[in-house]
């Protein structure tokens, strides 16, 4: 632990100390100073600097002050030899041949092993039941290679320091999408012949193996499918409502110039056409940023980082490295939008004065990257921006994560340690305790995530009105009461997919997560003074032991 705490609060601290210190007397300011050395200077003898002595020391700075924080992967790796820097990559099922099962598999195993989470397209695959000519046989279509690869998933340890991130998409059109629609409805999916469904064993079991319970799954919505008003699409009202019920699949919205765009990151928020792709993420935290000048800076800095992202980071096989170098991409995003708002005494909507620093951020993103890869006579990227969900990086800065609002007030968090054992802490939120402490608010006044999943309309057009900036995706996910309460049942499955429909075509994806739906959920909202009587504790889960167990875990 240092003297004194560099993190808003002890749960951030935790996280670092767990997930991205390199020993007990490591601190933030000391990973912030080796990170940007390896990456933009010379460290691990590297032939040159990739940016200026006064560039790398303000850009130090502004990740000790957390006003950018690098990816995940960024911040692991920061002074260890091997570089895995991206945090995902994009894969697709070329063709349907014994070879490219083959292929693919490997592929995601490779990338998978070096720290990376993956995201497959598999619409491309022929449907179950289709005729194979040279064995006389079916196909088997694209659901048993998702199943194989999310085991894949299940077993193997990223990096040796945290579980995959797996993403699975398919068309639409495909003849196999109702059986994918229904892929992860858990509710209805018996356990043997005990009476128990999967999401019975998964409340009480988190780590219970249900169906594609490493992936999250989505369904690719091309221009044809708006023909006719996608409201009218009988495949999206039925993906409304299984999204509604269980919160997948999500949607991918992929129309006009973007329609080949189907290849998806983990998180969802990168987008290629190209097999192999690779992610590379960095985000500003717009909570502690000043000024619209200082946010230019950070902005400049941020993309220059970048780019020097895409000259050092180590990556699992050849392919990657020529779509990396054919596109660059770069997938600078923004945090703290909410607590931003919440300074400014404003609801969570895109005011005009936040419209004016989005534009900022669209153009100096661009300007600054383009300049500085002309000065390292490099290839200029293909894109510039996507927003990720920021979960960890988010909790280390002390704000709101990626364009999500405030969560809650106060809540309980789970966390793994030792990669099967479950803790919880009670936490209050570091943008809520900042206002609370500085400004006098009342806790109760505070709007969260939880007083806006009955006003879904508003935060589809925030993240729509936040789209227009960004020329990948954003992943975001829509906080929804639990299916069959007044707030979301059968009756308003309808005018969900009108609200959505009408929406869709300023949007790169969608997920919304309804209450419960997951089983084992690590967020649980708790009263202010029931997290200020716990703060700064760390409580043993006791899980209950299922019925179906008689010692260990449920079906086991």
């Amino acid at each position: 632990m240092t003297e004194k705490s560099e993190f808003r609060n002890s749960f951030a601290e935790n996280v670092f100390r767990f997930k991205y210190a390199q020993g007990p007397s490591d601190t933030w300011a000391k990973l912030a100073d080796r990170l940007v050395e390896d990456v933009c200077g010379t460290r691990w003898g590297t032939e040159r600097k990739l940016m200026s002595d006064d560039d790398r020391k303000q850009l130090a700075q502004y990740i000790k002050e957390f006003k950018f924080m690098p990816g995940g992967r960024y911040l692991y790796y920061a002074g260890r030899p091997f570089k895995a820097y991206n945090n995902c990559y994009l894969l697709r099922a070329e063709e349907d041949t014994r070879e490219e099962w083959s292929a693919v598999t490997w592929r995601a195993m490779s990338c998978l092993m070096t720290g990376g989470g993956i995201g497959i397209d598999y619409s491309r695959l022929r449907p179950s039941g289709a005729a194979l000519q040279r064995t006389g046989g079916t196909a088997s279509g694209p659901l048993p290679l998702m199943y194989s690869i999310n085991e894949i998933g299940r077993n193997v340890m990223q990096g040796g320091s945290r579980r995959s991130a797996i993403y699975a998409s398919l068309n639409w059109k495909h003849d196999d999408i109702t059986e994918f629609l229904h892929a992860k409805d858990w509710k209805h999916q018996p356990i043997g012949t005990t009476g128990y469904t999967a999401a019975d064993v998964k409340q009480q079991d988190f780590n219970y193996a249900a169906p594609l319970d490493m992936t999250n799954i989505s369904v690719n919505y091309d221009d044809a499918a708006l023909i006719g008003g996608l409201e009218n699409n009988p495949i999206f009202l039925k993906n409304v409502r299984q999204a509604l019920e269980t919160g997948e699949p999500g949607f991918s919205f992929n129309f006009g110039d973007k329609q080949n765009e189907t290849l998806r990151n983990a998180c969802t928020e990168v987008t290629s056409e190209d097999d192999s792709d690779v992610c590379n993420l960095g985000s500003i935290n717009l909570g502690n940023i000043s000024s619209l000048e200082e946010f230019r800076n950070v902005t400049s800095l941020a993309s220059k980082f970048l780019v020097c992202g895409t000259l050092r980071a180590d990556l699992p096989y050849d392919k990657v490295y020529k779509v990396r170098e054919k596109n660059r991409r770069l997938g600078l995003g923004l945090m703290g939008i909410h607590e931003w708002l919440l300074q400014r005494g404003q609801k969570y909507e895109v005011t005009p004065e936040l419209h004016q620093w989005l534009e900022v951020y669209r153009d100096e993103s661009e300007r600054s990257a383009n300049e500085h890869c002309d000065r390292l006579y490099v290839s200029r990227p293909a894109a510039y921006r996507a927003i990720a969900p920021t979960g960890s990086i988010g909790i280390l800065a002390g704000t709101t994560t990626g364009i999500e609002p405030l969560f809650a007030v106060a809540y309980k968090r789970r966390f793994l340690t030792e990669g099967t054992k479950w803790k919880y802490q009670y936490v209050v939120d570091g943008t809520a305790q900042e206002l609370i402490k500085q400004y006098s608010v009342d806790p109760d006044s505070i709007e969260t995530a939880l007083d806006l999943s009955t006003d879904y309309e508003r935060r589809i057009k925030f993240q729509a009105d936040i789209q227009d900036y960004v020329d990948m995706s954003i992943s975001s996910t829509i906080n929804l009461p639990a299916w069959g309460t007044e707030g979301n049942n059968e009756s308003l499955v309808t005018s969900f997919a009108e609200t959505l429909s009408k929406y869709a075509p300023r949007l790169r994806g969608f997920t919304c997560y309804p209450d419960g739906s997951r089983g084992g959920q690590p967020l649980t909202s708790v009263p202010y003074s029931e997290a200020v009587l716990h703060r700064d504790a760390v409580y043993d889960e006791v899980m209950d032991v299922c019925d179906l167990t008689k010692g260990g875990h449920c079906g086991s």
